[in-house]
């Protein structure tokens, strides 16, 4: 299920940013057209606004990327499904609705 959704999230985030060359764990937001005429303001303006969107949307896709890869690595060293904060398994709701979940409900906003 993980690997599905980081699969999907890859996809989501290549549609949207590009990899960081010098950190591949990053991802930069770009604008669909970088060709664009500099003496057009209208499309100077439209350019930069949805860069601007993109680097929203490229924010809350690397955060859910991470933790699906954070979920995988926990899967690798055995402590997959454990509370990061207090080391009580997490509950099977909530790893049921968000299988990345690195903290129990109690925790869940620490």
């Amino acid at each position: 299920m993980l690997e599905s959704e980081l699969a999907t999230l890859e996809k989501e985030l290549s549609s949207v940013a590009r990899r960081n060359p010098s950190n591949p764990n990053d991802w930069e937001p770009v604008p669909s057209k970088m060709d664009i005429d500099p003496a057009d303001e209208n499309i100077v303006a439209d350019s930069i606004e949805e860069f601007e969107e993109n680097a929203g949307v490229t924010k809350q896709l690397e955060i859910q990327y991470n933790d699906i890869k954070r979920a995988l690595k926990q899967i690798e060293d055995g402590t997959y499904g454990t509370c990061s904060v207090c080391k009580k398994e997490i509950e099977t709701d909530r790893l049921n609705a968000n299988p990345a979940a690195f903290t129990c409900i109690a925790h869940m906003n620490s």
